[in-house]
C-alpha cells in the first residue's frame, strides 16, 4: 500500500439473475479499476430481503486499498453498477448489483451523494458478519449482537 492509499471497505450485494457471480465480477471488475485493489474479500452469505421483497440476497464485503478520494471511488462503484445493468426504479427495489462505500479510511463524510460512515452498516447483519470476517476490529461485540437476530447463511 502506498502512503498515499487509502484503506475502504465496499458491501456487495445481488439478488436478481446470478447473484454470486454477479459479486464475483463485481471484485474482478473493482480490481481492474485503476487505482483500486482488492486486499481481501469475505466468503458469500446469503440473507432475506429486509424492506423490499424479491428473492434472497448474496452479500459480501471488500476490503480495498485505494488511490482514489472517496466521491471518485463512489464513481467507479456506481459505474461498475451500471455496466452490471443496475436500475434504481424505487428505494429497495431489487437489484443486478449494489456497491455500497462502508467505510474510507478515518474519513466521516456526509454530502448530498455520499455518507461515511454508511449510515446504516451497523444495523445490519449482512454488513457486520462479512465485515467482521475480514476485519474484525471494525465490529464490536455489542455491534454483533445487535444484529444476532437477523437470519444470515454463509455459503
Amino acid at each position: 500500500m502506498d502512503r498515499s492509499d487509502v484503506t475502504a471497505f465496499v458491501a456487495l450485494g445481488a439478488n436478481l439473475g446470478h447473484a454470486a457471480q454477479a459479486l464475483r465480477g463485481a471484485l474482478e471488475a473493482l480490481n481492474e479499476t485503476p487505482g483500486i485493489r482488492v486486499v481481501r474479500a469475505s466468503s458469500l452469505y446469503r440473507t432475506a430481503p429486509i424492506q423490499s421483497t424479491g428473492p434472497d440476497y448474496v452479500n459480501a464485503v471488500a476490503e480495498v486499498s485505494t488511490s482514489l478520494n472517496a466521491m471518485a471511488l463512489l464513481d467507479a462503484l456506481q459505474a461498475i453498477e451500471h455496466h452490471a445493468g443496475r436500475e434504481r426504479p424505487y428505494r429497495n427495489a431489487p437489484r443486478t448489483l449494489d456497491l455500497d462505500l462502508l467505510l474510507f479510511g478515518e474519513a466521516r463524510i456526509d454530502s448530498p451523494r455520499l455518507t461515511v460512515p454508511h449510515p446504516r452498516m451497523r444495523q445490519r447483519a449482512f454488513v457486520l458478519v462479512p465485515l467482521a470476517e475480514i476485519a474484525p476490529s471494525q465490529v464490536s461485540a455489542a455491534q454483533s449482537s445487535a444484529v444476532a437476530d437477523q437470519a444470515i447463511e454463509k455459503l
